[in-house]
């Protein structure tokens, strides 16, 4: 199955072939749609064929082939068969929201540079929980410094490694709580700045913007007590 979302997470619409119709839902010998995984929500949009369409409701993993992408098709609606040439479009608003909140938190790993214990995108705010005792003393001051980051327009572009180099580098992986996906024998990495003047660089799956300017001004919400050695830091879009 070919990721469209990984390639290109800027294309809104493909073609595609229905390759196998289960109880799950429809899947496509390629996708446009990111499924649920990594702290970040599924895509969802339509699809379109011989004058027909239905409405996507989630993406998730196949139960049965983690390498395969389901389309959750709403109740009701007309199915496409097996073999039906399709047209799939993304609600791009959302995919976007997602995209511009991702990224504004890997650069929240920036200016908090903690363990992150878990993390969860949304369409206007995001969050991280980070392995903190204490609270941060200047929340404003971190704010400042996450959105100098972002107006610096900088570039986020990815790479990949093996397996094994992963291995080499476990400073890469910020998050304790899961470990990127391995077994395929590599993993991609998501660079924010240029290698010369790398500001951050971490494996993710999930969908990014190309620039930071793009993510627009951001303000950092709430900090909650959520353990002895866990805060969480919620980050809003401003606009």
């Amino acid at each position: 199955m070919s990721l469209l979302y990984i390639e290109d997470a800027y294309l809104k619409a493909a073609s595609a072939t229905v390759v196998a119709v289960t109880e799950q839902g429809v899947i496509l010998d390629r996708t446009l749609f990111y499924p649920t995984g990594g702290g970040q929500p599924s895509d969802t949009g339509t699809l379109s064929w011989n004058g027909a369409s239905c409405t996507i409701t989630d993406t998730r993993k196949d139960k049965t082939d983690a390498e395969r992408v389901v389309l959750v098709l709403e109740e009701g609606g007309a199915w496409p068969e097996v073999g039906t040439e399709v047209t799939q479009t993304l609600d791009w608003e959302r995919r976007h929201a997602h995209m511009r909140v991702h990224t504004a938190l890997h650069l929240l790993s920036v200016v908090i540079p903690l363990g992150v214990t878990g993390g969860q995108i949304g369409a206007e705010k995001g969050r991280l929980d980070f392995d903190m005792p204490e609270a941060p003393a200047d929340k404003a001051a971190l704010e400042v410094e996450l959105n100098a980051l972002i107006t610096r327009d900088l570039s986020v572009t990815e790479t990949w490694i093996t397996d094994a180099e992963l291995d080499a580098n476990p400073g890469l992986v910020k998050t304790m709580s899961v470990q990127p996906p391995k077994g395929a024998g590599k993993v991609r990495l998501v660079r924010i700045g240029t290698e010369a003047e790398q500001i951050d660089l971490q494996p993710c799956g999930g969908t990014h913007v190309a620039r930071t300017a793009e993510i627009g001004r951001v303000r950092i919400g709430k900090i909650e007590n959520k353990g002895r050695n866990n805060r969480r830091v919620n980050l809003h879009l401003e606009g």
